[in-house]
């Protein structure tokens, strides 16, 4: 499990209350990367019973908010979250089993934050899915045929 006085400390330091709940929720999300919204209310309540479904939605949006945690949304997928933030990394998924791994931003400087035209947007962020299949689901397909 994540260092309590380490994510007490990180929640301080965002300008949020420490609550037992937000405590839960984003060791939870430190300890289980890339974790359903279903996972981390089991896992919070592993720790707090009685935390409430809204009460971990609650924090994950105000985690969320705050940059503590990061939000994705493969198509097809879930929301997932992370507390892998404030770096551009990206995501393999497979297509077969849904895992999804962290990708560190594709080669050169930066060239997935430069878009061909921006139309007048500022960009913030890029985001990036690699889709295939993850090493056990090749294995099976190229069994299977």
């Amino acid at each position: 499990m994540a260092a309590i006085p380490e994510l007490d400390s990180e929640l301080r330091a965002a300008g949020l209350r420490v609550t037992q709940p937000r405590l839960a929720v984003l060791a939870a999300v430190r300890d289980h990367s890339h974790a359903d919204t279903e996972t981390i209310i089991a896992l919070a309540r592993a720790g707090l019973p009685d935390v409430s479904h809204q009460t971990v939605y609650d924090g994950l949006r105000v985690l969320t908010d705050a940059g503590l945690v990061r939000k994705i949304q493969p198509a097809g997928s879930v929301a997932r979250y992370e507390g892998r933030v404030g770096d551009n990394h990206h995501h393999l998924v497979c297509r077969e089993c849904g895992m999804i791994v962290d990708v560190d931003c594709a080669t050169g400087e930066t060239p997935c934050l430069s878009a061909a035209d921006e139309h007048g947007f500022t960009v913030e962020e890029a985001e990036v899915v690699y889709w295939g299949r993850c090493p056990d689901c090749a294995t099976d397909a190229d069994a299977a045929r």
